[in-house]
């Protein structure tokens, strides 16, 4: 007899029983890792999920990053590699299996990609921009523009002014109360890309293939602004004044809807 968690949805005789057991047909956990989710986000899933407690996750997430070593050396936790898909589990798995499952499925898209070839990939950074532009835009067409806007301003040494950076840097020391504020830009972290320049030191999010790619192969722009346009995509602008009337746009928009 196989060990493990099995579901019986009506009625069974005893041999139908011993025969389910004996075959190890146990029940799978389905845990559906969103495209952008953070390792907070994750571990909340896998405590829904059935999966055991969100902090032992967490903990892991935050120190298994040998996981990752070779890719990434200079990672401090598992955020960005944590690939979003849908997974199966069994109570039998330990949390130590899962996490590397998740890290497994990232190494096998980035090799498809070859996101880690090349003697100059740096993994990290790209990894890093992509959370960025994952959070930053949910329509598929413009990741790619997206990315350009940031890599424009790291060229000109401008602020990447991202606010889902701001967001983590919160999220890191339990103090996101759900929205943003304007005190918020000042907060003290090197997530924070309104107060430090250059990327932050880490990922800020588990990117999707999509933004991995828009982070390897962005547009060639001359954009350094964009704002939501109202309709679920964005504005895009080469100099602060254009911007500014992108911006005034989107605010009529808001108070006609």
């Amino acid at each position: 007899l196989k060990a493990g968690e099995y579901l019986f949805e009506k009625e069974a005789t005893l041999p139908q029983v011993y025969g389910r057991i004996a075959r190890g047909d146990i029940y799978f956990h389905t845990v559906t890792i969103p495209e952008g989710y953070t390792m907070f986000d994750i571990a909340k899933a896998m405590e829904d999920g059935g999966l055991g407690s969100a902090a032992d996750f967490l903990h892991l997430a935050e120190t298994q990053t040998q996981l990752i070593s070779d890719l990434a050396p200079q990672a401090k936790s598992l955020e960005g590699y944590l690939f979003p898909n849908t997974y199966e589990f069994t109570r039998t798995q330990s949390k130590e299996e899962m996490v590397a499952t998740m890290v497994h499925q990232f190494r096998q898209v980035a090799q498809q990609i070859g996101l880690n070839s090349g003697a100059n990939a740096d993994v990290q950074k790209t990894v890093t921009m992509a959370s960025i532009v994952e959070k930053e835009t949910a329509a598929p067409d413009e990741r790619p523009r997206v990315a350009s806007v940031y890599y424009n301003r790291l060229t000109q040494r401008m602020a990447l002014d991202a606010d889902p950076s701001v967001i983590y840097a919160e999220l890191l020391t339990g103090t996101y109360s759900g929205s943003l504020h304007h005190a918020d830009m000042a907060v003290y972290s090197p997530y924070n890309t309104y107060r430090f320049p250059g990327l932050p030191p880490g990922p800020i999010a588990n990117p999707g293939k999509g933004a991995l790619e828009a982070a390897m192969h962005p547009d060639s722009t001359n954009f350094l602004y964009f704002v939501a346009d109202g309709n679920g995509h964005h504005r895009f602008a080469r100099s602060l004044e254009e911007h500014n009337r992108n911006v005034t746009a989107y605010r009529r928009a808001l108070r006609l809807r």
